[in-house]
């Protein structure tokens, strides 16, 4: 641990991320006392590497629990065009969801008009709470066409809690989707949505809604969502022009 010239502090830092990265520290790590002692130091000068931890995002202080690991948050694409169950797959998680709501609906009046659908239409209206390895990440409200395909009807008696949307339109329905386009925001969790995310009312969250559009330019898909601010987060590649 020595580096000559490197503070103290910060030397400590280094040693805790690299064990927070083996995974010698998984979950909690040992007390102030605990890792003073170890590294002969005062409570002033660990606080200090805590606290650059801490800023990372490292690790955090519950009072009462001690200081413990932040879980890493999940990346999505967006440059891609994917649903949530294959994202998943490509980062070795494994996708579930709890259905709140699932059946015919006549939609607001702006999701009937990018439909096409009369006013008095019907549409299939998906409402799942969707979970990466047991753990709730967003809650998502999907409004489906069925004049994309009228086999879009037969969504209501699938099994959507293991069922990928995606994987029945694409695969089963053979509907070829071309292209979406989706506004991004930070928001407020709600009380209702933060006791679906097991977070606190209020937490920060992103909030989505994405329209999909199958290769003859008609929206197949309209989703609102919102997901935990502090497990998911959203990458995308820009290339020069």
């Amino acid at each position: 641990m020595r580096e000559t010239g490197t503070p103290v502090y910060y030397r400590i830092y280094k040693e805790l991320k690299r064990r927070i990265s083996k995974g010698i520290y998984s979950k909690k790590i040992p007390t102030e006392k605990e890792l003073c002692n170890e590294f002969s130091v005062s409570r002033l000068t660990l606080r200090r590497a805590l606290d650059e931890l801490k800023r990372e995002s490292v690790i955090e202080s519950s009072k009462g629990r001690g200081t413990f690991v932040v879980e890493q948050k999940h990346e999505e694409s967006i440059s891609s065009l994917t649903g949530f169950t294959e994202e998943a797959a490509r980062g070795k998680l494994r996708a579930s969801s709890v259905v709140l709501s699932v059946g015919l609906v006549v939609p607001p009046d702006e999701i009937a008009k990018d439909f096409g659908v009369p006013a008095d239409g019907m549409v299939v209206f998906l409402h799942r709470v969707r979970y990466l390895n047991d753990e709730p990440y967003g809650i998502e409200m999907a409004y489906l066409n069925p004049l994309a395909d009228i086999r879009i009807l037969n969504i209501v008696s699938r099994d959507m809690s293991v069922d990928s949307l995606y994987a029945i339109l694409k695969n089963e329905l053979s509907l070829v989707l071309d292209h979406a386009q989706e506004n991004i925001e930070v928001c407020r969790l709600s009380k209702e949505e933060a006791c679906h995310l097991h977070v606190e009312e209020g937490s920060y969250g992103i909030a989505r809604e994405r329209q999909t559009f199958t290769n003859k330019n008609l929206c197949v898909e309209i989703v609102r969502s919102v997901y935990r601010g502090d497990r998911y987060r959203l990458k995308v590649v820009r290339r020069v022009e």
